[in-house]
């Protein structure tokens, strides 16, 4: 390293560090009075005689830099040649840069700014001036990290998960209609993750950069839906003391997701209809209209055929609005994406609260496919952020709510009417399908009917499982690859007792 190259002191990761500012100066007096002016307010310094060296500095792991004060005029590379390979850096992209001169022009200053530079000032130096410009850009930059930081734990909290078939071409389907206008309907069962199409929708748009804006239509009362959606003028009506932008307005340049649509009032869905036909609006009060620039995507757990139908849907809203339909999968129609979900949901659930990662056994994941998830994928989040609070670790069997739409038996029901049947049922005389002698309709014969075998059966397997264990009921539910609950729940069904 050359000897006038100052080097940055090595990384204390466990420790809150001053930030680190380089300053790139041939300018030996110039490096040596910024240095006791930065590190007289705390700061930790490095510099650099040249673009070269300081580039060298910068590629090193061992001290990152918060902000780089850079002259213009430098030996070898300029300073402007240097700030502009900067923004070429992955690494060095969003390094924030002031920049300095002697000799300013108003072409360097232009130039400098427009390739990123956050600040720029003329020799000779103010102390109060350099301190003040240090503080704000420093300010600045961490504002914006921690901005792109939220915004990327907001899309990954919204990031779909799933690999399978069903997955795979709404996936595909996405991708194709994202970059257009087009109007999209999205249904699917409650649960399912509309709002996570509607978001990817917006993301992988060209409107990424402008507002996503959700409305619950459900949510929103009859009285007030018009005024929620396009806006009111102070006096308009009674309680309207300031006028009010509506979503559409709030939503201009960006997305408007219209969620439950099948719940909004017929005379909204008109109004709906003129807005998405002439991309205006009026307030409520006022006859000024108002364009808005607005891709709007609608979604609903209702066939709206059938509200259409029923009179209870607009038609011509309906065809405005499905101009291209995705439908979102039931979580039993992609079972194969309970593992990756349930990992992610748990690990979620631990980042946000402070814990450390917890793992899911594997019996766990095949308890969860067995379950019939009318709640979808809301649902299973639920049973997994519960499980993660009662576990340890590990999340097993033991640790998995109950599933309340289980039964401790399945219904018997019988065949279906009509249906041949290959053999008669036992019990059964063959030739008048009544049931054999030595026992009536209500049981009071001698041959078990096939509800009570099955209960005997399991009586007597609980049993020896429960003593094969020490009477342990986790160790005995993981063995039988049932939730505590369950078997809580059938120990007292049977009546068994400890030591039998």
């Amino acid at each position: 390293m050359p000897e006038n190259v100052t080097p940055a002191p090595p990384a204390l990761p466990l420790t809150p560090v001053s930030p680190m500012i380089m300053v790139v100066d041939d300018e030996k007096n110039i490096r040596r009075t910024l240095e006791m002016v930065l590190t007289g307010e705390g700061y930790r310094f490095c510099g650099a005689e040249s673009a070269e060296d300081a580039l060298g500095l910068l590629a090193r792991p061992d001290g990152p830099v918060d902000l780089v004060i850079l002259d213009v005029k430098l030996p070898g590379m300029s300073g402007l040649e240097m700030l502009e390979r900067m923004r070429k850096e992955d690494g060095l992209r969003e390094l924030p840069v002031v920049v300095i001169s002697g000799h300013a022009t108003v072409h360097d200053a232009v130039q400098a700014i427009k390739l990123g530079a956050a600040d720029f000032f003329e020799k000779p130096l103010n102390r109060e001036r350099v301190l003040v410009s240090v503080r704000n850009v420093i300010k600045a930059a961490r504002l914006a990290r921690t901005v792109e930081d939220m915004r990327q734990q907001i899309q990954a909290r919204y990031e779909m998960i799933g690999t399978s078939a069903v997955m795979q071409k709404l996936y595909k389907q996405i991708d194709q209609v994202a970059p257009t206008k087009a109007n999209v309907l999205i249904t699917g069962e409650s649960g399912t993750g509309k709002e996570l199409v509607s978001r990817a929708l917006h993301r992988l748009s060209p409107r990424a950069d402008g507002p996503f804006v959700k409305v619950n239509c459900a949510a929103i009362p009859r009285e007030l839906i018009e005024s929620e959606l396009f806006g009111h003028e102070r006096g308009s009506f009674t309680g309207a003391q300031a006028r009010k932008r509506g979503f559409f307005e709030q939503a201009h340049g960006g997305t408007l997701f219209l969620d439950e649509i099948g719940d909004m009032d017929l005379a909204a869905q008109a109004k709906v209809l003129r807005a998405l036909q002439s991309g205006e609006i009026s307030r409520v009060g006022s006859e000024h209209l108002i364009h808005v620039d607005v891709r709007v995507v609608a979604a609903t757990n209702k066939d709206l055929e059938r509200e259409v139908a029923g009179g209870r849907f607009r038609e011509d809203l309906f065809f405005r609005l499905n101009v291209f339909p995705l439908k979102c999968p039931a979580l039993r129609d992609r079972l194969d994406d309970i593992r990756p979900m349930s990992d992610a949901f748990v690990g979620s659930f631990c980042r946000d609260n402070g814990l450390r990662l917890k793992t899911i056994d594997g019996p766990v994941y095949e308890a969860l496919r067995s379950r019939k998830w009318p709640g979808n994928v809301r649902e299973l989040k639920n049973v997994i952020e519960r499980a993660a609070i009662l576990s340890g670790d590990t999340i097993t069997i033991a640790d998995l709510p109950e599933d309340p739409h289980a039964s401790p038996f399945e219904d018997d029901g019988g065949e279906a009417e009509g249906e041949d049947l290959d053999m008669a049922a036992p019990g059964m005389d063959f030739g008048t399908n009544e049931p054999a002698t030595g026992r009536t309709q209500e049981g009071s014969g001698t041959r078990l009917t096939l509800r009570e075998f099955r209960e005997q059966s399991e009586r007597k397997y609980i049993v020896e499982t429960l003593r094969s264990l020490e009477w342990n009921i986790s160790r005995t539910a993981i063995e039988l690859g049932v939730e505590r609950t369950n078997l809580h729940k059938k120990i007292r069904s049977y009546g068994i007792k400890r030591g039998e």
